[in-house]
Order: structure tokens, then C-alpha cells, then sequence
């Protein structure tokens, strides 16, 4: 029998490494900025052209490469980074494999300039799918240009799995920001399509978070510092009352490397205990430094995820300096034991004796107001006194007489003026009159029909209807909009408010009608007339949020997300007292919906009891 194992051709090897090491576009940008800061750049720009699906390109001002090493880096398992299985344990570089390049190249077409700081003349390489077409001399500035083109051009099964430019776009921007906050010595430019994005100059950690994510979040940071024999930690988390119902603004990095990891999340997300709300999520930028021979970090392709040697002090640390910090600045409650100076006797008055009030007051103990009076208690008051021989009668026939004197008044000759009492929630004229509803507990709709009982979850649906009305006002008609008397400004980050530029003429036929957009802030005119004025801010930033965790590949999916997103903040919640008015509009409104049975999220809006199953409960 023949032997049937052999040996694969490297630019297969290359194209099946690149399956772990090149996923999507965003894999390509961290790669390439991960060499730039790796080659010492001070200045590195980023250059994308159809959410990478076209060029990627990253320029830096970093140490370049000589002739050979430019040839030899496209090869499989070349670096510069590691020379012994032992260096895996002392990494203080971001790639180490040798695998990038070489995958990278196998994938897409490759155009590298580079030039080191003592040579007069740099090289140009170009290589597609692994095969080198050409290297020649070029003048070009000192450092590395590479760019890389149509990207999985000779794996179209790859590329057909590439999501809308809005997807791809987001995982790059995603990208940017873990390496741009991990390195704010360095400046970072982002372009799009001839645009720039972001424009971050070198700073320190603050200012570089609140280059990213805007000016806004500077009032939500708390400094957060700590040093230890095992670990130095420092940056900043955010204030409780600012949490977000996402995680979208947790960052950890270890030794200047973006890292996920689950336990340390739960040592932060234990030291707000008790201070967020339910369902809410505290902001954070941490840096632990830590010994590189303590970590492990080729445990992952991405190498996202560490491995430590002693993660339960880690843990303990983390906490504690949280707690500390919290604490320090006054964010969290404490109880405070120390004496106030404040409240002291003045000196002047410490040894002085209290003076004794000699005023009295004489108190007639017989008086009484309501005694009748036979005779005035002064002779000489004689009018006093011919009044109060006069009436003869008690009070009691006072009142008998006038009210003999009253003409009798039937009650159907009232007339009394009432205001009609509308519903905040719902439509006066979609009311029903029938009120043969009841609510159970503030979260169910309970309705006796002929068959047993029909019970209904209030909130469920409620989104349904809202759901409905959104999409239809969305995709037919325009939805009612409420003019503000004065304009709303609503700060944003740079990326939400892009966000909210494109979802405008979406949220303009649901009732919103924005007039300025700056870099940061968004002036609001009109809102939806269901909606609060003080819930404006809260219902955009969910809405956001939504957008960003699921990032519609469509125009469709953005318009059904939009309106989940927009049912689901607005609509009445579990625990709500609903009047018979409201309940029944509730109900009138669900059974009229295209899908009553199912909430947006796909969940049960109503079951029926029958009178059978009661029975049975008897039996």
C-alpha cells in the first residue's frame, strides 16, 4: 500500500495558518499596528478603504527594515522577537510568532516600503498570494509602509463570509481603540475612505481616553492606583451612577496588551457591589503591569487571553484598590468615626452656667370656651351683655332653622364640570369601554374569556405594539413628533455620534428631529410623543448600544433593530400600575398586531388558563 502522508506546500500551510491568525479585516490592522509599535514608531497611521476590504495600510515613522530582513519577514515562523522556546516566558513585544506576515501575504496583495534610519535608500517588495513579483530599491521616508490589498482575493468562500462595511468597520475601529489606549505615548490617526476618524496626539492615559471616547466621559473617571510586589496597577474607573447596561467601556491591559478575561472582570464587577443598578455595568481602564515570566500569553491565536500564574491574589488586589479608590473619593458610603471640631462649645462659653428663665405664665384652669354663659362676666360692657341674654336657643337650633328654610335640591339637577382623563401611554381613542380586565401583581393583564382566563405580560406586550407602530411609521408613514420649547444638546462620543448620523432619517420618521451635529454633541428639536424629555438621552445610548453589540449587516436588519431597540426603552414596565383604560388598550392593541403571540426578542406575550385546567386543580 503507498504511503499517503506528505508534506503541504507552504502557501497552502500559509493560507491554513491564516484561517487563526486572519479572520476578518480588524485582524490584518492589529497585526500590522502591533509590528509599528514593535519598531519603536512614535507616529503611526492607519488608512482604510472599504472597511479594509480593499486597502489596509499602515504607515509609521518606526526603525525600518534592511533588504534582507524585508525579504525574510514574508517567511513562515521568521521573528525578530524570540530566539528560544525560554523567551515565550519573557515576551515584552506584541508579535512573536512569525506567523503574520507570511499569512497575511498568502491572503491578499502586498506592496512594503521600507528604510532604516542609516541607509539612503529604502525597499519596495510586492507579493501576491505568496509570490514574490518584484523587490527593488525606492526612496522613501525612514520606517515601514505596508499595505495590503484585496484581502482574501484567492479564498472568495472567505470573503463572501465578510459582513457590511458598517460590521467590518466597527471590529476595526474596536481594534484601534485597544491598541491606542494601550499606547498613549504614541500618535495614532485613523482615515476611512478619505476620512479621518480619529486624530489622537501623544498624551498620557487620561487625555487619551478622553480623545476616544470623548470629553464627556472626563467627569465619570476615578483614579485608581496601586503597587505591589506582584503587581502595579493603575487607571481609572468610572463613577457608579454612570454605569451603562453594556460592557462596552471595559478594557484591562496587561503589560500594554489587550486583554479578556472573565475572573478579573468579576473581582471589578465585586467591588461595586451594591452600589449599580440592576442590569448595569460599570465603566473601566485598568494597566497591570506584572512579571512577564508569571503569564502566559500563547495560549490563544488572537492572544487576547492570559493565563497567570496566581490569579486569586490578582483578584484580591484588584478588588481592594477598587474598593480604595471608591472609597477615597468619596463614591462609595462610609461610616466616618472621626470628631468633628466643628460642633464644639466656643471657648468663651465653655465654663459659663445656663441661665434659668424666670418668666411665668398664669393659666385659668376653669376656663372653658365652650361653656353657655347665663350673664356677662363685666357689668359695665352692657352691649356685650344684651347680646348674649338675646338668643335663647343653642346652637343646634340654628342650624335646624336654616335648614328648614333650604329648598330641597334633587340630585339629578347637578350639573358638576369634569376634565377627561387621558393616558400618557396610549391613545385616548383606541380605549375600549368594556372593563371586564384586571392586573395582577403590576405585570400581568388578566382577561376572562368563555374558554378560562387570558393572561397577558404587560411589558412583553407592550413592545410588541411599539414594535409594530415603529416599524410601520419607519418603513409607511411618518410618526408623530412633540417640538421641544428649548433645544436638547446630547453629548456623544465621536463614534455614536457617526452612529446617529447615519440612523437620522430612520429616527426621523419615529419622531426624532435632530437640526446640529458637532464632533462630540447633537441638538435635538423634536422627540416621539411617548416620550419623556429627561428619558431622551437614556433611550439614544440604548439604542447605540444596540447598534454597536449587533452592528446590522443590512438596511432592513438596521430598521428592525431600530425599532426593537426603540419598543424596548419605551415600553411600560413590570412592576407598573396600569389603569382599566390602559389595560384594556393593552389588550385591544396586542390581538390587532400581525404577531401577538411573540414578543420583538421572541418571547411568550400571552398564555390562556382554560376552566379545564382548573378543574383539575380540584379534582
Amino acid at each position: 500500500m503507498s504511503d499517503i502522508i506528505q508534506l503541504l506546500p507552504d502557501h497552502v500551510a500559509n493560507q491554513i495558518a491564516a484561517g487563526e491568525v486572519v479572520q476578518r479585516p480588524s485582524s490584518v490592522v492589529k497585526e500590522l499596528i502591533e509590528n509599528a509599535i514593535d519598531a519603536n514608531a512614535t507616529l503611526i497611521k492607519l488608512i482604510i478603504k472599504d472597511a479594509g476590504k480593499v486597502l489596509i495600510q499602515v504607515i509609521d515613522n518606526g526603525k525600518g527594515m534592511s533588504v534582507t530582513d524585508a525579504r525574510l519577514s514574508f517567511e513562515r515562523h521568521a521573528t525578530s522577537k524570540i530566539k528560544s522556546a525560554d523567551d515565550l516566558f519573557n515576551l515584552h513585544t506584541k508579535g512573536f510568532r512569525g506567523e503574520a506576515l507570511a499569512s497575511i501575504a498568502a491572503i491578499a496583495h502586498i506592496d512594503l516600503k521600507t528604510k532604516q534610519h542609516n541607509d539612503d535608500i529604502g525597499t519596495h517588495i510586492k507579493i501576491e498570494g505568496s509570490n514574490t513579483l518584484s523587490q527593488d530599491v525606492i526612496v522613501t521616508p525612514t520606517g515601514t509602509s505596508i499595505a495590503v490589498k484585496n484581502l482574501f482575493f484567492n479564498i472568495p468562500a472567505r470573503r463572501n463570509f465578510l459582513k457590511s462595511n458598517a460590521v467590518e468597520l466597527r471590529h476595526i475601529i474596536d481594534e484601534f481603540h485597544r491598541v491606542s489606549l494601550a499606547h498613549p505615548t504614541i500618535s495614532f490617526t485613523l482615515h476611512h475612505n478619505a476620512n479621518e476618524l480619529f486624530n489622537l496626539p501623544i498624551s498620557n492615559y487620561r487625555q487619551r481616553i478622553v480623545s476616544v471616547f470623548g470629553a464627556k466621559i472626563n467627569e465619570k473617571l476615578v483614579p485608581v492606583k496601586e503597587t505591589t510586589e506582584i503587581l502595579k496597577l493603575k487607571g481609572f474607573i468610572g463613577k457608579p451612577e454612570f454605569a451603562k447596561k453594556t460592557r462596552g467601556e471595559q478594557f484591562f491591559f496587561v503589560n500594554n496588551r489587550y486583554i479578556k478575561s472573565h475572573y478579573l472582570n468579576h473581582a471589578v464587577s465585586s467591588a461595586f457591589e451594591g452600589l449599580l443598578k440592576q442590569g448595569t455595568h460599570a465603566s473601566y481602564f485598568l494597566y497591570l503591569e506584572v512579571n512577564p515570566e508569571t503569564i502566559d500569553i500563547n495560549i490563544h491565536p488572537t492572544k487576547t487571553e492570559i493565563k497567570f500564574d496566581d490569579e486569586h491574589t490578582l483578584y484580591a488586589i484588584l478588588r481592594a484598590a477598587i474598593k480604595h479608590s471608591l472609597g477615597q473619593f468619596s463614591i462609595a458610603p462610609v461610616l466616618d468615626f472621626e470628631h468633628n471640631s466643628t460642633l464644639d462649645t466656643p471657648y468663651n462659653y465653655k465654663n459659663k452656667q445656663g441661665v434659668s428663665n424666670k418668666l411665668k405664665i398664669d393659666v385659668d384652669s376653669n376656663f372653658n370656651p365652650f361653656k353657655e354663659e347665663k350673664q356677662s362676666l363685666d357689668p359695665s360692657f352692657s352691649k356685650a351683655a344684651t347680646y348674649k341674654e338675646t338668643p335663647k336657643a343653642s346652637w343646634e337650633s340654628l342650624y335646624i332653622e336654616s335648614k328648614s328654610n333650604t329648598p330641597e335640591v334633587k340630585a339629578n339637577d347637578i350639573r358638576v364640570e369634569t376634565d377627561e382623563i387621558t393616558a400618557s401611554f396610549f391613545e385616548a381613542d383606541a380605549l375600549a369601554t368594556t372593563k371586564n380586565t384586571f392586573q395582577l401583581h403590576h405585570k400581568y393583564v388578566v382577561n376572562t374569556i368563555k374558554s378560562g382566563l387570558l393572561i397577558i405580560d404587560q411589558q412583553r406586550a407592550h413592545q410588541r405594539i411599539l414594535y409594530e407602530e415603529f416599524l410601520q411609521n419607519i418603513t409607511v408613514k411618518q410618526g408623530v413628533s412633540q417640538q421641544l420649547l428649548f433645544p436638547l444638546q446630547l453629548e456623544f462620543t465621536p463614534n455614536e455620534i457617526q452612529i446617529l448620523k447615519s440612523l437620522s432619517p430612520q429616527l426621523a420618521q419615529t419622531g426624532f428631529a435632530f437640526s446640529k451635529f458637532s464632533a462630540e454633541t447633537v441638538e435635538c428639536l423634536g422627540i416621539p410623543a411617548i416620550l419623556k424629555e429627561t428619558d431622551v438621552a437614556n433611550v439614544l445610548e440604548q439604542l447605540m448600544s444596540d447598534i454597536e453589540n449587533e452592528v446590522p449587516d443590512t438596511h432592513f436588519s438596521q430598521t428592525d433593530l431600530l425599532a426593537k431597540s426603540l419598543s424596548k426603552s419605551l415600553a411600560i414596565k413590570t412592576g407598573q400600575y396600569l389603569t382599566k383604560d390602559e389595560q384594556e388598550y393593552i389588550l385591544n392593541r396586542l390581538f390587532a398586531c400581525k404577531e401577538p403571540n411573540i414578543s420583538p426578542t421572541n418571547k411568550t406575550t400571552f398564555i390562556t388558563l382554560l376552566v379545564t385546567d382548573i378543574d383539575k386543580k380540584f379534582d
